[in-house]
């Protein structure tokens, strides 16, 4: 018997530990990467070499395997119907993807299923974000409802492409880049929530538990599964709503909903991501079957894995680039001060602020457990030294 080849379009770090979970099974992996240097290029033995905007190279990418499958969401949409219409399957599936590619058709199709959103409206101009803007100041006031939050329909992650914007002032540089613009009220939110969930191409799906994600500059920190004090109810109502937006949206393979917990007790929809995600790398470690596990298994049509936690609590820290490009010694003092520490480098050359890695730490108690992360991230990006 033949084992699947997985095509797997992007040579991030999200590849790398995709294919990591692929070993196991004796799953083989084919790369497309922008360079032999990209985190993932750096492991696979099967990499292309190219550009996945050109679609020769994709189709030519795509001979030999059996799936296709991304570790990011920036593939033309109108190559990826190509794709399948030369009987190379997809997976997710175009119809599926320009939902976590175009934030402008992911809101429009968000208020057709009625799940709940903040309130948002493509604008065209600065005198159109001062309109919106406007629209919601609370009646009786004299408010000009600024702050709002403006992005880019296409193109932006880890807070780049997007905009607080205070003023009408403030409004003209999202123009600048010549694309749509998606204007959002800038939520008050208590805390920020990720539900992460698989679905497979039969129907079947299962569901983490519910994280807090952290983030600093925009940047996703730390990541706490399952999120404290959270309630049942809420937990379900975050994991039904995720289970739903995959059912519905056609999702094969890993969906993370990124979430807003309002102060009185709902949950918005922020984003949408249709690939592994940094709010579940906790689970490499914290849970029974990984989400890359279950990515793989996915598109594959295998019977997917238990998410369930091993542990009470799982803390996944980021490590960031700092002024310390040498990680690699801190480790004697990482492992020696906790043996149980897991740490996950992406092979990239140190920069400041870049995700160059991640440590995974778990336990009984959640300060513990939180100190030992941050410890760890902080000892390697340089910024602890003790």
């Amino acid at each position: 018997m033949t084992f699947p080849v997985v095509g797997m379009v992007g040579g991030g770090q999200l590849a790398r530990m995709t294919h990591e979970a692929g070993i196991p099974l004796g799953i083989r992996f084919k790369l497309l990467s922008d360079t032999p240097q990209d985190s993932a290029a750096q492991v696979v033995s099967d990499v292309v070499i190219g550009d996945y905007r050109d679609l020769d190279t994709l189709r030519d990418f795509a001979r030999g395997c059996d799936v296709i499958t991304f570790d990011h969401e920036h593939v033309p949409t109108e190559h990826l119907r190509a794709l399948e219409a030369d009987g190379i399957p997809v997976r997710p599936g175009p119809d599926a993807l320009v939902h976590a590619q175009d934030k402008g058709v992911m809101r429009a199709k968000l208020d057709d299923l009625g799940v709940p959103c903040p309130r948002h409206r493509i604008v065209k101009d600065p005198a159109d974000v001062v309109a919106f803007a406007a629209e919601g100041a609370p009646e009786g006031t004299e408010g000009d409802g600024f702050p709002v939050i403006l992005k880019t329909v296409r193109g932006g992650y880890d807070g780049k492409g997007v905009w607080v914007v205070r003023s009408a002032a403030d409004a003209a540089e999202p123009f600048r880049a010549g694309v749509p613009v998606l204007a959002e009220e800038m939520v008050d939110f208590a805390r920020e929530l990720a539900a992460n969930v698989v679905r497979s191409p039969h129907g079947q799906a299962v569901a983490y538990p519910v994280v807090e994600s952290r983030q600093v500059d925009g940047v996703c920190d730390t990541v706490i599964a399952p999120a404290p004090d959270l309630s049942d109810e809420l937990a379900g109502q975050a994991q039904e709503l995720a289970l739903r937006v995959a059912q519905e949206l056609g999702v094969v393979g890993h969906l993370a909903v990124e979430l807003f917990e309002t102060r009185d007790g709902r949950v918005l929809v922020n984003e949408l991501a249709m690939r592994p995600h940094n709010s579940g790398h906790w689970s490499q470690d914290g849970a029974v079957t990984s989400q890359f596990a279950n990515h793989v298994r996915a598109v594959l049509d295998l019977p997917l894995g238990d998410p369930r936690p091993r542990a009470k609590w799982t803390v996944m820290a980021n490590v960031l680039g700092g002024d310390y490009p040498d990680m690699y010694t801190a480790y004697l003092h990482c492992m020696a001060r906790d043996p149980q520490l897991k740490i996950h480098m992406y092979g990239k050359d140190v920069k400041p602020g870049r995700k160059v890695g991640h440590v995974n730490t778990y336990g009984d108690d959640l300060d513990e457990v939180l100190d030992r992360a941050r410890h760890a991230a902080g000892y390697l990006r340089g910024t602890i030294t003790e």
